[in-house]
């Protein structure tokens, strides 16, 4: 199946000419699902060619306007198309309240079901799933409450090594095998035996997105192993001061947290106007983990590539 992430927007807190503020879109399979909203989100929706109506869910890390100032405009867009389907939004109490309130003094009423999620005050817990995923919401330090989300692949049925099957093996036996199961004779001996007619079955992948944060060490164990990691460097290393004034990371923070982790491969964004060289940011965090890339906005990366 395939699972992707489209990058909307990369930069810290201020639109630039080239830049945009957090937002991503992770598709596997035909399900999208939206990670943080800034504003001029509909546009980079449209330049990327992801329609609207395709979206079903839409995470939202925390309540600063850089990571959801885009909702209402994407909302009421939905709204004008005349969405049918339920639209789930997974975020914290307070933007139900905001939503309300422009709901309420534009005097409208979404034609479309939206569904709120709020977010529960146990980090770690399992906030949505299907037969293909789970994404759980991750701690994050921020000067607000902020959540980072982890979204991990479940193991589908094995393959099956097919010039290998008996030509009168029964489609119960086969569903068995698939699921892992040998198929047993009468007696308890083994009939058919999984790792003798499936193959291994895939190494699952996973994409964790670490909205804005201090660097935490603790945070490692719970991205443990994954296939691709987003951790925000707003900041250079010169500006470390700069970045816990903040409750923000640096590059080379965001590189030990790929490190720490076991991660795969790292993308670094929510980099600060400030640096007219994001080029000197990536230099900064491949020196401590190599395997890092710039999140650059209108691209798309294949989680576990």
């Amino acid at each position: 199946m395939e699972f992707v992430l489209t990058i909307l927007g990369s930069g810290g807190a201020l639109p630039g000419i080239d830049t945009n503020p957090t937002a991503q879109c992770l598709r596997y399979g035909t399900h999208h699902y939206l990670i943080d909203a800034s504003e001029g989100i509909q546009t980079r929706l449209t330049k990327n060619g992801i329609a609207h109506h395709k979206i079903e869910r839409i995470f939202i890390s925390h309540l600063h306007g850089d990571h959801y100032l885009g909702l209402m405009g994407l909302l009421f867009t939905m709204h004008l198309h005349r969405r049918k389907t339920e639209l789930h939004l997974h975020a914290h109490r307070g933007l139900a309240e905001i939503i309300t309130l422009h709901l309420k003094h534009a005097g409208s009423a979404l034609c479309y079901p939206l569904i709120f999620h709020p977010l529960p005050e146990d980090l770690g817990t399992v906030i949505f799933e299907n037969k293909h995923l789970l994404v759980e919401i991750l701690p994050m330090q921020h000067r607000i409450p902020c959540v980072g989300f982890l979204f991990t692949e479940k193991q589908g049925p094995l393959k099956l090594i097919k010039d290998r099957l008996p030509k009168d093996i029964s489609i119960e036996h086969i569903g068995m095998l698939k699921a892992g199961q040998d198929v047993l004779n009468a007696d308890g001996t083994t009939k058919y035996a999984v790792e003798d007619l499936t193959h291994s079955p895939d190494p699952l992948r996973s994409y964790a997105f670490c909205s804005d944060t201090a660097f935490d060490p603790t945070l490692a164990s719970k991205i443990s192993n994954g296939s691709l990691l987003y951790h925000e460097a707003t900041f250079a290393d010169e500006d470390i001061e700069k970045a816990k004034e903040t409750w923000h990371s640096t590059t080379s923070q965001a590189a030990q947290m790929a490190k720490l982790s076991g991660t795969k491969q790292l993308l670094i964004g929510h980099l600060s106007s400030r640096y007219k060289d994001p080029e000197s940011l990536l230099r900064e965090a491949q020196q401590i983990f190599p395997n890092t890339r710039l999140a650059e906005e209108n691209k798309v990366y294949t989680v576990g590539d």
